[in-house]
């Protein structure tokens, strides 16, 4: 099996950087949940906050690589347009099943040459590129209450509630757009 450079971007920003990600995702739910003051000792209380400092910037960073490896190495190929020719914008696409390197997946969604596909674009790629945004900002601010409060977060329900929900709205942008993002790639894949 051979993958070109751009197969190899995608791979690693969908398939490897997602998969971590989800990994510190469950890994810093479970220590958000279980970090109730009923539930620990003070020893059990500093184990769970070295694992729980570690999941959470480990998530935020693996959030900021996705997203800026998605916006500036593989969205520029999504977005290149290739197939005007003439005076029609998706000339070259006519009578293609897949995208090549004559048409960006772009061009070939915009083209709806393959029957009616210039709603992936027009609605999935335009929410797989600004809501998977959120998930990096989110991710940080959680790592940072966490770091910031740390055991402390034990004895304020409040604050380790707003934190979970900041949490789980961060792996919902992330897998909002991971899920258009791998739908995208099997109707349009980057090639």
């Amino acid at each position: 099996m051979e993958l070109t450079t751009r197969e190899v971007w995608t791979v690693l920003h969908g398939l490897v950087f997602g998969t971590v990600f989800l990994i510190a995702f469950a890994g810093g739910l479970a220590g958000l949940w279980s970090l109730r003051p009923g539930f620990l000792t003070t020893a059990g209380i500093r184990e769970r906050m070295r694992r729980l400092y570690i999941g959470t910037w480990v998530m935020a960073v693996t959030a900021w690589v996705t997203v800026i490896s998605g916006t500036w190495i593989v969205y520029p190929w999504y977005r290149a347009k290739l197939a005007a020719s003439g005076g029609d914008d998706f000339a070259g696409c006519a009578g293609a099943a897949l995208p090549s390197r004559s048409w960006s997946p772009r061009d070939f969604l915009l083209s709806d040459v393959s029957g009616t596909t210039h709603s992936w674009h027009e609605f999935g790629m335009e929410w797989k590129e600004h809501v998977a945004w959120a998930s990096p900002f989110l991710a940080t601010a959680v790592a940072f209450i966490v770091v910031y409060y740390g055991p402390r977060l034990v004895a304020r329900p409040w604050l380790r509630a707003m934190v979970l929900v900041m949490f789980v709205a961060a792996f919902a942008a992330a897998a909002i757009g991971g899920a258009f993002g791998a739908f995208l790639n099997k109707v349009a894949p980057i090639v």
